[in-house]
């Protein structure tokens, strides 16, 4: 089955028709989406400034880490869990959106940074904790991180406004080579 024959099918279960014409369900869900999207990014913001050695440069990178993780792994499960449900709810549109496949790459790169940073970068705190500005690899890291999540956000904002949908034919061929969109004349 090809991933258009299944998202298709996907959105033609009960379950998925259901939740996006609930009346309820999917503003409540989007809400808490944008909610804990807010406060994901609020303390990644946080701790990339320190990183970038712009705010907090006299407490200790380490404890700014410690204090905001907690907080920023929940929001990132919950935020998680609730843009599945969103893709649930529209899995063909989504699927097909130009933007939503951005998204979906960049929160891929961004998921890398993270990955770098906290097993080459970030284990070798004790060197450089209490320095006013982080070395070289981990103001890159911070810095890529912020134009990644700020990209992030920007792409998910804009998986509403899909001015490439595959009803408003005819598009040009790479937006539909890219949105896997069958133009039918």
């Amino acid at each position: 089955m090809s991933p258009l024959a299944f998202f298709g099918w996907l959105a033609d279960t009960s379950w998925s028709a259901g939740l996006h014409e609930s009346q309820y369900a999917y503003s409540i869900i989007e809400s808490i989406h944008v909610w804990t999207m807010a406060v994901f990014f609020g303390s990644v913001v946080m701790f990339d400034l320190r990183l970038l050695g712009l705010t907090m440069r006299k407490v200790p990178a380490s404890e700014v880490l410690d204090r905001l993780l907690p907080l920023t792994i929940a929001a990132f499960v919950i935020m998680v869990i609730s843009g599945t449900l969103l893709f649930y709810a529209i899995p063909l549109r989504s699927y097909q959106n130009i933007f939503f496949r951005g998204k979906m790459l960049l929160l891929l790169l961004a998921g890398l940074n993270v990955w770098i940073f906290h097993s080459r970068i970030y284990p070798k705190v004790v060197g450089w904790d209490v320095e006013r500005v982080s070395p070289r690899a981990a103001r890159i890291a911070g810095a890529l991180s912020l134009v990644l999540w700020i990209a992030v956000v920007i792409s998910g904002r804009m998986i509403a406004y899909n001015w490439f949908d595959c009803d408003r034919q005819p598009q040009p061929d790479i937006i539909n080579f890219l949105t896997s969109c069958v133009a039918t004349e």
